[in-house]
């Protein structure tokens, strides 16, 4: 069970949302706040999981509000603002709902924070077959078998998937490698990433995916054949 709250200045707004997440099974609103004020002392006492949280708000920016949280805590931020201007604010919420909020976009932005929520609760048994990035202010879910490789980019990592667009996320290489599991993921260079898997040939000291060559750096090179040859693909 996910337990959150809601805050907006408009009462109507708050009714919404209220009768929303009584449609949705797996989530807990434990009260509606108009001012953030007042809800930034529950959250003191009570903290939750999920926040609904308006952005332009009379007192205060819904953004500035949230920056000022001292907890992990998840946020969907609701807003009559575009989609696409919403994307400026570096804020890590899980996602953006346009008003008038329809409730099979409500559903969506739920479900994905049902999933991050349970990645992040069971990321510690590496059972998950996908990690999150944060790419352009959203949160991505991508499987691990979408991944051909990964590529750094000064303090970004480029994630190229097969057959879809590649996705640019700031992140390190030494960062990554903490949230991929390495029995499937092995370094071969200071600039790549790669699935075990994806590997089609070794020549020399380049690994064959498919059409695409990468370079196996000096650094990783022993490393890497060490892990590599002790694979069953």
């Amino acid at each position: 069970m996910i337990n959150c709250i809601a805050i907006d200045d408009e009462p109507l707004a708050l009714e919404v949302i209220q009768s929303f997440c009584e449609r949705i099974p797996f989530l807990q609103l434990q009260k509606i706040f108009t001012k953030p004020s007042s809800a930034a002392k529950h959250l003191r006492k009570f903290p939750v999981d999920l926040i609904f949280l308006d952005i332009q708000m009379p007192d205060i920016n819904g953004i500035e509000f949230f920056k000022t949280i001292n907890q992990e805590v998840m946020v969907i931020f609701t807003t009559a603002y575009s989609e696409y201007a919403v994307k400026g604010f570096e804020v890590n919420a899980v996602d953006y709902l346009l008003k008038p909020i329809k409730f099979k976009r409500f559903e969506q932005a739920c479900q994905k924070s049902k999933d991050y929520f349970d990645y992040q609760n069971h990321k510690s048994l590496q059972t998950n077959s996908f990690l999150y990035v944060r790419s352009e202010y959203a949160l991505v879910k991508i499987p691990f078998t979408d991944i051909l490789y990964l590529e750094t980019l000064d303090d970004y990592i480029k994630v190229h998937r097969l057959g879809k667009n590649p996705i640019l996320t700031l992140m390190s290489m030494k960062k990554m490698m903490e949230k991929l599991p390495k029995t499937e993921f092995v370094r071969i260079h200071r600039s790549y990433i790669v699935p075990l898997s994806k590997i089609e040939s070794v020549r020399a000291k380049s690994v064959y995916l498919g059409v695409t060559e990468l370079p196996i750096g000096s650094t990783y090179e022993k490393e890497f054949f060490r892990i590599y040859t002790s694979q069953n693909f």
